[in-house]
C-alpha cells in the first residue's frame, strides 16, 4: 500500500507542478492583454470648412477676396476654432482661402500650410497629422471631395454656391473615420 502511496504522491507532484507552470504561463500574458486594452486610442480630428464669402463684382476674377460679409464670417471662425486646440492649419493657395484661415492662424499663432486639392495625397496628410487638430480650409467642391477622401467613401457633394457655414469635423480614432456637418449662419 505504501508503494501505491509513493506513485500517486509523485503523479500528483507532477500534476501539481504542471499547474503551476500552467498558470505560470498564462500569468505572464495577462500583462500584455492589459496594455492592449489599457493604450490610449490615437485620435485625429479634422476640422473641414469653405472659404468665407467671396467679391464677385468682377467675373473674371479667379482669385477675388473676401468681401466685408466674408471678412465677418472668417472671424467668427476664429471665435469658434478658438476653443479647438489646432496643431495645423491648411489652405489653398487663393485669396479667399487664406484670409478665411488667417484670422484662425493669427489668433493660434499657426502658420498657414498649402495644400492642392487636386492632388494631395490623403494618407500622407493623416498620417503626417495623427493625433492632431488640423484645420483645412477649401472651395465648395474641394471641401466635400476632401471629406469623402478622408473618410473613404462618397458621402458629399459639392456645397451650394451660397453655403459659408458648412463645418465638417472628421475624428479619425485609431484608423476609424466618423463624421459630423454642421452649419453656422
Amino acid at each position: 500500500m505504501r508503494e501505491i502511496s509513493k506513485v500517486a504522491l509523485n503523479n500528483f507532484k507532477k500534476c501539481l507542478i504542471g499547474l503551476v507552470l500552467l498558470v505560470g504561463l498564462l500569468s505572464c500574458n495577462q500583462p500584455t492583454k492589459d496594455k492592449e486594452i489599457s493604450k490610449e486610442p490615437t485620435i485625429s480630428t479634422f476640422y473641414l470648412i469653405r472659404h468665407a464669402e467671396k467679391e464677385k463684382s468682377d467675373p473674371n476674377n479667379i482669385d477675388p477676396e473676401l468681401m466685408q460679409e466674408g471678412l465677418d464670417r472668417a472671424i467668427r471662425w476664429a471665435e469658434i476654432f478658438d476653443q479647438v486646440p489646432l496643431d495645423a492649419i491648411y489652405s489653398t493657395n487663393y485669396q479667399r482661402t487664406l484670409m478665411t484661415a488667417a484670422p484662425t492662424s493669427v489668433k493660434k499663432d499657426i502658420d498657414v500650410q498649402y495644400y492642392d486639392p487636386r492632388d494631395i495625397d490623403v494618407e500622407i496628410l493623416k498620417s503626417d497629422n495623427e493625433g492632431k487638430n488640423v484645420l483645412i480650409v477649401g472651395h465648395s467642391n474641394s471641401t466635400p471631395a476632401l471629406t469623402n477622401k478622408i473618410l473613404g467613401l462618397e458621402k458629399y457633394d459639392a456645397m451650394q454656391e451660397d453655403d459659408n457655414g458648412s463645418l465638417f469635423i472628421i475624428r479619425v480614432i485609431d484608423g476609424k473615420a466618423t463624421d459630423i456637418r454642421l452649419k453656422m449662419y
